[in-house]
């Protein structure tokens, strides 16, 4: 992780090269404007990173303002380099058809301005429509038939929630929004697998208080994403506690002697401590075979020795991509990336596409969600 912001600032920082490149090649303007164009380019890479390493309290409106544009801007720039690499593919294809075939295709390729002003012009629609995506947050129900649950339980209701990234973007109206959508649902069981917070939890505890407007029947239970070590696992898992979670962290309970939840922490938990935590198997292991076991886990990944020890696996991490062309990217390292799967030996997986945003406040063809589980008892 200490790399890491090496590698967001030279990616971050190519892509801006390439944007100001494809502007200047397109309408041929002075090197002055050039320097200028690559002088904004350096300041809006450094203020994430500033954003980010910064603790400074007094600063924090600003910074809330400062992190939602800069971020914005982010989602703009990625749009817009994956327009202008489409529109460059194409016209490559375009010119080595015409050099094989030898033809004049000179009709189908735009001058180099008119194809920056569409893909210009598409980024800027669709960083509108992604920023309206994102506060449109969807429920989804899927309904799982089991017989498991006890004589005296014919329908319990669970409503998981994932990758809010409470924070200087996602704040209290969002918060208020997803709250109205959970308490709507009447769950039994709230759980929440991971990316709760996502910024300097000493400027989140007001976050605290709409998640005790509600409290169901059998309790709330939370799982550590990777966005919780960030911020400082113990500061994350004191936000949760005082939020009304139960923490699991490589642990288990048995709620009202109806169905196993347990719980680990993100993979990434290995890089913060150099203690050992219990494995995944053993953990399911311990856990009564005869009761419905759903295992909290942040990341959408199965591990095969554990197929068969849990009933249905609860997930978050991906977001679906969030925005293209990150889509294309999560389906390609996680098979199953948003939505309900079957597993074999009788295990399933549920993949949350979160309720908030993480870095550009906007999502395309990813929109956020609560998810409503409802397990029905078969005779």
């Amino acid at each position: 992780m200490r790399f890491f912001p090496f590698i967001y600032a030279f990616i971050y920082t190519m892509m801006h090269v390439y944007a100001v490149y494809r502007a200047k090649t397109a309408f041929k303007f002075k090197s002055k404007i050039f320097i200028l164009l690559m002088l904004f380019s350096i300041i809006m890479v450094v203020i994430p990173i500033i954003i980010r390493m910064s603790h400074l309290s007094d600063s924090h409106f600003l910074k809330q303002e400062m992190t939602y544009y800069s971020f914005l801007w982010m989602g703009f720039i990625v749009l817009l380099c994956s327009n202008l690499l489409i529109y460059d593919i194409c016209r490559l294809l375009l010119n080595g058809c015409r050099r094989l075939l030898q033809k004049d295709l000179s009709k189908f390729i735009l001058p180099g301005s008119y194809g920056f002003i569409i893909c210009l012009f598409m980024s800027i629609m669709l960083l509108i429509y992604g920023h309206f995506e994102a506060q449109n947050i969807v429920t989804e129900k899927i309904t799982i038939y089991t017989k498991k649950l006890p004589e005296s339980v014919n329908k319990l209701t669970i409503v998981q929630i994932s990758d809010v990234h409470l924070g200087h973007i996602v704040r209290e109206k969002r918060l208020d929004k997803i709250i109205e959508k959970v308490v709507k649902s009447e769950p039994d069981i709230l759980v929440a697998t991971g990316d709760i917070v996502d910024g300097q939890i000493n400027h989140n505890l007001e976050l605290i208080e709409p998640f005790n407007r509600f409290n169901p029947k059998y309790g709330k239970y939370a799982v550590a994403g990777n966005h919780e070590f960030y911020v400082g696992i113990d500061q994350a898992v004191d936000f949760m506690q005082k939020a009304g979670f139960k923490v699991l962290r490589g642990e288990w309970v048995s709620t009202a002697g109806m169905i196993n939840i347990a719980g680990v922490d993100d993979p990434i938990a290995a890089n913060f401590s150099s203690t050992k935590a219990i494995s995944e198997k053993e953990l399911l292991l311990s856990l009564p075979r005869d009761k419905f076991t759903i295992l909290l886990k942040h990341r959408p990944d199965v591990k095969p020795d554990s197929l068969g020890l849990f009933d249905l696996q609860l997930s978050g991490h991906t977001h679906k991509g969030q925005l293209i062309p990150f889509n294309l990217i999560t389906k390609l390292y996680y098979p199953v990336h948003a939505g309900y799967a079957k597993l074999p030996n009788n295990s399933s997986l549920y993949v949350n596409r979160g309720a908030g945003t993480t870095a550009p406040p906007i999502r395309i063809l990813s929109p956020p969600e609560i998810t409503i589980i409802e397990l029905v008892r078969t005779p």
